[in-house]
């Protein structure tokens, strides 16, 4: 569910008129729902409440501040992938015990300063990485917490570019090489056993591979136990599905069920790390028609957020549903919605079926808040649009529009010499 909706033929985010937030803060918009934000958590987190659990929100889906403080107050930790991400986190408040490090290329810097700062645990993903990790935590005298991120050769069906528990992925060791790899990290004296990760995929809409998975999961646990090596936590990953068109992935109680079905006597912590399933139909991003176009063969909608803007469907040839701010016509055409990026693949739509528009209207594109602006460019230097956040009848802008000038700020012109 999510609290955007028709009124009076108007599209409204919870109690505000897109239209009128269109024309006050300006397109291409982020806009984001408090309540769906908040509703879609507690959904997800409310499904496991009568186990030990943390629920790791995913920052690569979608990493604002004000959605990570949202989110960390609600009892929340989060999964990063990168420096730059625990940076966000922390500065959003998050709690370095509820942190995990997921990701194949962990730099020096990136480790010390995740080390330095007392995460949860590192989710490691091969065995040089966990050497790398061993050194650094004893040349900062501390021992370093881990779980290794194991690969069940599980096929999620879904896109390719989004599948990692396959044998063919950069993500993760395989079930026999991960045996190898903790009895390695038994025997390094600053490295701490916490835990097994697990990560398959992401937009799954069948609960299948999950329990696959886990049933891959349950066999290494035994294993491990007969190896003397104590599981504390066991990360599941994140990877549910939303519905963007026609899809009917699993609710996160019906997943909840079939996951903890396959983990009964199973006395460790469940950690997960749900992104796109809590932000992703929490968002959209706002563009204004600025020209249509007919061709022979085609119509064409030209709107101001291209694919610097929402890379998805130029990257995936993902489907998000566009409406128009208001419902003015009943009449339609089939168009391409285009946008101002000098590239045949910058396009939010394909031969979609669309009420009549005009320049100068606005439409939504829908299902925008996981992989929308953080996927976003300065390609053809373009600034970054705005983000905002609606509660109620209020909106806050959680991040400014770019500028030219901030496009530039930190270059220089070198100064070459004419010898």
């Amino acid at each position: 569910m999510h609290h955007f909706f028709y009124k009076n033929e108007e599209l409204y985010c919870e109690n505000i008129p897109l239209k009128k937030l269109a024309a006050e803060v300006g397109t291409p918009c982020y806009v984001y729902s408090h309540s769906t934000l908040q509703h879609h958590f507690n959904v997800f987190d409310g499904a496991f409440a009568n186990v030990s659990h943390l629920t790791c929100y995913s920052v690569k889906a979608n990493s604002n501040l004000s959605i990570l403080r949202l989110f960390g107050s609600m009892g929340g930790g989060v999964d990063i992938v990168s420096g730059g991400e625990l940076f966000r986190a922390r500065k959003a408040g998050i709690p370095p015990e509820r942190i995990v490090y997921s990701g194949v290329g962990k730099t020096v810097e990136e480790i010390d300063f995740a080390l330095k700062e007392g995460i949860l645990m590192f989710n490691i993903e091969s065995t040089e990485e966990l050497d790398a990790i061993n050194s650094r935590a004893g040349i900062l005298g501390c021992r370093a917490r881990i779980a290794l991120r194991v690969n069940p050769d599980v096929d999620p069906k879904t896109h390719p570019y989004i599948s990692t528990g396959m044998k063919k992925s950069k993500f993760g060791i395989d079930v026999e090489s991960a045996l190898q790899a903790y009895e390695q990290a038994k025997n390094l004296d600053n490295i701490e056993i916490l835990g097994v990760d697990c990560h398959i995929g992401s937009q799954l809409t069948e609960i299948s591979p999950f329990v696959d998975a886990l049933k891959r999961l349950r066999l290494l646990l035994d294993r491990l136990d007969a190896m003397g090596v104590s599981i504390r936590y066991l990360d599941l990953g994140g990877g549910l599905g939303i519905p963007y068109d026609q899809e009917a992935p699993p609710h996160p109680t019906d997943y909840a069920q079939a996951i903890l079905q396959e983990l009964k006597g199973l006395s460790c912590t469940l950690i997960f790390e749900p992104g796109r399933v809590i932000v992703g139909n929490a968002g959209i991003l706002l563009t204004r028609v600025l020209y249509t176009k007919k061709t022979e063969s085609k119509n064409f909608v030209i709107v101001d957020a291209g694919m610097n803007d929402l890379i998805r469907p130029s990257l995936y040839g993902s489907y998000h549903q566009i409406q128009p701010l208001q419902r003015k016509s009943t009449e339609t055409q089939i168009v391409d919605v285009v946008g101002p990026i000098c590239e045949s693949g910058d396009f939010l739509a394909r031969d979609r079926t669309l009420p009549v528009v005009a320049s100068g209207d606005h439409l939504a594109v829908m299902s925008a808040g996981a992989y929308g602006f953080t996927m976003s460019s300065n390609y053809n230097s373009r600034p970054r649009a705005a983000e905002v956040l609606v509660k109620g009848d209020r909106y806050y802008i959680i991040r400014q529009r770019e500028t030219w000038e901030d496009m530039v700020r930190l270059e220089e012109v070198a100064e070459f010499s004419q010898d």
